[in-house]
């Protein structure tokens, strides 16, 4: 993206967001042009007196090369909302962050990804489950997502690379800095084995507004959450809440009534979220108990022309083959078969009658 530099330079000016980007986006034909427009273009694009006096004021003081060149030497790379390579997962989301900053490296495989949280105070039995739940999670080839905290969620990364899987860490701080400290050689393989991501510039220090809305991202990344261990006050519980505003599913284990590190997971089942004994009751409410054969699937026959018309008229909500062939103007035979293979290769939902959705409906 040629303009990627500006995306960077507005993404340092505080209180330009998700909002202001969209107008400065929808109003300019490039971000180079909105970066170089003066107090009445950017008023006429829709922007308030507070956000064109920041621009004006911090505009001077940021160079978008140099910006770029800081990145390279962190061997950071930028994501905008708008690349290829954005989780599409995380385009759903209401607050979705318009730039990311990744190191290390998604994969395809990241697309059945689960948030494993908890409390920062593990206790020996939080710290078991979560082995042991993580361990299965990765032998089903799910991508663990976590937030880099002590507790569970380091033993979470940890789990997963010792298993041999992948696994996302979202920071609340620019990737130049690892918090805690204590996390640098865990950040550090995680890079080899996954991603580290934020939404923050480099040089971001970590502040306590910015936990609660890095949650989201962790959220936003994943097909699920669940809360293996917390209190009644732990940040996990935000965590679960973001997931529901999503649509995602949430997932708690149960603990003693007697453990305060149990309240609120006991809380959040009380309140519906879904019990869970074993790997199997993440797997089979989600519909990921075959992702290893998918996976193979895959592999073995590369995606063509005619999945990718199929999946722009197939949606969320159930919509009959005959529909599926009059919008795509294909014969009702390719169709059949094409939906069959994405079937088994997890893209797409049977629901019977001839009915489909794409897979992650769920």
């Amino acid at each position: 993206m040629s303009d990627l530099k500006y995306w960077v330079g507005f993404n340092r000016i505080p209180g330009i967001g998700r909002a202001k980007f969209s107008q400065l986006e929808s109003y300019f034909s490039n971000l180079e042009q909105a970066w170089h427009a003066g107090p009445a273009d950017l008023k006429s694009a829709g922007l308030d007196t507070r956000s064109i006096e920041a621009i004006v004021a911090s505009r001077p003081n940021i160079s978008p090369d140099a910006e770029m060149e800081m990145l390279e030497r962190y061997q950071v790379k930028a994501l905008t909302w708008n690349d290829p390579a954005f989780p599409d997962r995380l385009k759903e989301i209401y607050d979705v962050p318009p730039l990311l900053y990744i190191r290390g490296a998604l994969a395809a495989e990241d697309e059945w990804a689960i948030a494993i949280v908890g409390t920062r105070r593990a206790t020996i039995y939080g710290r078991d489950i979560t082995e042991r739940l993580v361990t299965d999670l990765v032998n089903n080839r799910i991508t663990i997502v976590s937030g880099l905290a002590h507790g569970i969620d380091s033993v979470a990364h940890r789990t997963a690379l010792k298993a041999g899987g992948r696994t996302i860490a979202i920071f609340a701080c620019g990737l130049d800095l690892v918090y805690p400290a204590e996390n640098t050689k865990l950040a550090q393989a995680i890079i080899e084995q996954g991603a580290l991501i934020s939404e923050y510039p480099l040089g971001t220090r970590p502040k306590a507004d910015n936990f609660p809305r890095r949650n989201r991202i962790m959220s936003g990344l994943s097909l699920g959450v669940v809360v293996t261990e917390a209190g009644e006050s732990s940040g996990a519980l935000i965590t679960a809440n973001l997931a529901l505003e999503q649509n995602r599913e949430v997932f708690a284990i149960p603990g003693s009534i007697l453990s305060p590190a149990s309240r609120g997971t006991n809380r959040l089942i009380q309140d519906g979220a879904k019990l869970v004994r074993n790997v199997q009751d993440i797997l089979e409410e989600l519909n990921l108990t075959m992702i290893p054969q998918q996976l193979e699937m895959r592999e073995l026959v590369t995606a063509d022309e005619t999945e990718s018309l199929l999946l722009k008229h197939l949606r969320n909500e159930p919509i009959h083959i005959d529909e599926v062939c009059r919008c795509s103007q294909l014969p009702i035979a390719t169709v059949s078969s094409t939906l069959a293979m994405m079937e088994l290769k997890g893209m797409v939902r049977h629901l019977g009658g001839m009915n489909y959705t794409l897979a992650r409906a769920d």
